[in-house]
């Protein structure tokens, strides 16, 4: 039986493949944009909920985002050992200066995604459901290029 050497240098890219180093890089901003994802949603939620009743309760988050309490009570604790929240003795989670502007950095790029998503034909619920999805994954570039769409779509 043969044995082949298995080279050193990068394998040239196949047809179809991109480059090994373009391909892991991809991946690994989508690994990173998935870990970074719950984060902006919760900041997100939790500044809705301080807007619409003063503060954010832990039971309240849990709720509305459809997990345990446990869990939605280690995403906070997340959320405070990261600085972008915190919280105060029988009251609710309050976001600090980064979290609410990483909320309202979420909330414009999930506005954006929305807009281009119903500009494209798609119905304002399905939009509303997969932007859900889609911000987290969005590069600046690409966010740059749907508001230059839009912008240009408006302008006809």
């Amino acid at each position: 039986m043969a044995t082949t050497k298995r080279s050193k240098e990068p394998a040239p890219a196949q047809a179809g493949l991109a480059a090994e180093p373009a391909q892991a890089d991809r991946f690994l901003k989508a690994r990173s944009a998935r870990s970074a994802s719950m984060l902006e949603d919760y900041t997100e939620l939790i500044a809705d909920l301080i807007a619409a009743n003063g503060e954010a309760r832990t039971t309240d988050i849990a709720r509305r985002m459809g997990v345990a309490h446990p869990t939605a009570s280690k995403t906070i604790a997340r959320l405070k050992r990261e600085g972008l929240a915190r919280a105060q003795p029988y009251r609710g989670i309050f976001l600090t200066e980064t979290g609410a502007a990483m909320a309202k950095r979420a909330r414009e790029r999930h506005r954006l995604v929305v807009d281009l998503l119903v500009a494209v034909g798609a119905p304002r619920e399905a939009a509303e459901a997969d932007a859900e999805g889609i911000e987290h994954y969005v590069s600046a570039a690409t966010l740059r290029a749907f508001e230059a769409f839009l912008r240009a779509r408006t302008k006809q």
